[in-house]
């Protein structure tokens, strides 16, 4: 299946996440696709985990997407002490009235970046799984929603066991992808060098490209981005080689082909297209599903099991025959 460039609808989106990516380019340099990764992870409404290494742009590449989004934006820095209610809020008892008033935590904004995540205990973590996928808390018997669009941008350093504790599956099938940064090349970090503010990135340099209203219209555009069944198919192909393979212990759910399929939609548009072809589809698979899989012998969420279901994931790649 060839790719015949450009459609003209798709164009002008096109070029608003062009310039979200220049944005973001200027305090996070030379990691362009990661970038389109995110971005493409926005579109699909869905969250993102960043794992890697101290120093190497985690929380500059999460900060500088919110600011370059337009949307209200909170940072928790998770610690082994932080309660649930530290970030859903908390229902406070009025003597004098006799009432109990919800008062809301920093959860309730559009960007919320959960700074090393594995810091803070399993009871707080689980705290955010009716969020990420509802998008609504509930404080004692109270339901509220939060605002529109809402993204979780997480943060974790996979090599730090002290005082941490791994994320579970269900947390992790939370997050649409989970993403790592690298080292930046020569002329990257060359540029990082020589930039004065790199050490204090000065996101006021950053302008907003976008709003709420904008990113909520692309998110409802993936829905329109056309996909052949014969790429279904292979879709449909990868997911079920998890399932079957005894090199796993756990293989993609229905969550994660569902995750896979509307993520490689939302790909396809930060390319601008508005029809799916499999390269889409094979370059958001090892973001997508590998911490959705746990390779058999192996403990869960560990950064060696992350990258041994990256690498089965790509050996599995390279057997299933590519639709053309």
């Amino acid at each position: 299946m060839a790719e015949f460039g450009t459609s003209t609808e798709a164009r002008p989106s096109l070029e608003l996440l062009d310039r979200l990516a220049d944005e973001v380019g200027r305090v996070f340099h030379g990691k362009r696709s990661v970038i389109q990764l995110a971005v493409a992870a926005l579109l699909a409404r869905g969250h993102i985990l960043f794992e890697d290494v101290p120093g190497v742009g985690k929380t500059t590449l999460a900060h500088a997407l919110a600011h370059a989004l337009g949307l209200t934006f909170r940072r928790v820095q998770f610690t082994s002490d932080l309660l649930p209610s530290d970030v859903l809020g908390v229902s406070v008892y009025h003597p004098a009235s006799g009432t109990f008033e919800v008062r809301h935590g920093p959860i309730f904004t559009q960007v919320l970046l959960a700074d090393e995540i594995n810091r803070a205990p399993p009871r707080t973590q689980s705290g955010l799984l009716q969020a990420m996928q509802e998008g609504t808390i509930t404080i004692d018997d109270q339901t509220a929603a939060l605002p529109r669009p809402f993204l979780v941008l997480a943060t974790q350093n996979p090599l730090e066991h002290y005082g941490t504790y791994p994320l579970p599956e269900s947390q992790l099938d939370r997050f649409l992808m989970r993403l790592t940064i690298g080292y930046p090349e020569a002329d990257a970090e060359r540029r990082i060098l020589l930039d004065s503010r790199a050490l204090e990135p000065g996101f006021d340099r950053i302008q907003t490209v976008l709003g709420p209203d904008e990113v909520l219209r692309l998110q409802d555009a993936v829905d329109n981005v056309r996909a052949d069944e014969a790429l279904v198919d292979y879709l449909m192909e990868i997911v079920q080689r998890t399932r079957e393979s005894a090199l796993f212990r756990l293989g993609v759910s229905p969550r994660g082909s569902v995750a896979l399929f509307r993520a490689a939609r939302a790909y396809a548009m930060t390319r601008g297209r508005d029809y799916l072809v499999p390269d889409d589809i094979r370059d958001v698979v090892v973001p997508c599903l590998a911490h959705r899989l746990l390779p058999a012998g192996m403990a869960a969420a560990t950064l060696d099991a992350h990258e041994q279901a990256a690498s089965l994931l790509r050996t599995i790649l390279d057997e299933v025959e590519v639709p053309v």
